[in-house]
């Protein structure tokens, strides 16, 4: 597999909604929202570690 044809990698971030805060991914998924910013990067970052869908593959929420 060339590099050009891999998967791109999640890039997640978290975002602040009134008094929660809720991971993002561009991939299209979105973590639960949390109280707790720790949470929701740890959310994020389990997300992260999962492989990046391929072209056609359904995104789980």
């Amino acid at each position: 597999m060339h590099p050009q044809d891999a998967p791109p990698a999640h890039r997640t971030t978290t975002t602040e909604r009134g008094s929660f805060c809720l991971a993002r991914c561009d991939c299209g998924w979105s973590g639960p929202a949390r109280r707790s910013r720790d949470r929701a990067r740890t959310d994020a970052a389990a997300h992260a570690a999962s492989p990046a869908p391929r072209d056609g593959d359904a995104v789980r929420q």
